[in-house]
């Protein structure tokens, strides 16, 4: 079952996070890809040393879109749970836990906090994932 959700959310965002990549490889000059063919790299060489350094904000942000994405899955299980009842219990995603408490178990309070629970660890993972991103570019 896992792997129908990992399916489903990887080309679901597939084409949103190629739009990221597409426009942080628009922006990077023709001059250093004009450099690199005089001084003889080949496609290796510039992709290593021109590309990947100047997509690496936008990898930062798709990875942290990622990240968000994730803690975020409610729609996907809740399409699969008819079709695997045993396989998808109601705490199988942080969202569809919460959801199952609050609407199936009327306890809204527990729902909340698990929600700000949630939320809290999205973002220190996200703020962690941003300072490695932002030092490896220094």
């Amino acid at each position: 079952m896992l792997a129908s959700i990992g399916n489903i959310v990887t080309w679901e965002f597939v084409g949103y996070n190629m739009l990221i990549f597409y426009s942080a490889l628009r922006v990077v000059p023709n001059s250093l890809y004009e450099a690199a063919e005089i001084d003889g790299a080949g496609q290796l060489r510039v992709i290593t040393a021109i590309k990947l350094p100047a997509i690496r904000g936008a990898l930062v942000i798709a990875t942290i879109f990622s990240i968000i994405g994730s803690f975020q899955l409610f729609n996907e299980p809740n399409i699969l749970r008819p079709l695997a009842r045993n396989a998808l219990t109601t705490d199988y995603t942080p969202n569809f836990y919460t959801y199952s408490l609050s609407f199936n178990g009327q306890q809204h309070n527990y729902s909340a906090t698990v929600a700000i629970i949630m939320g809290l660890i999205t973002m220190v993972i996200a703020y962690v994932v941003q300072l490695r991103g932002i030092r490896k570019g220094a």
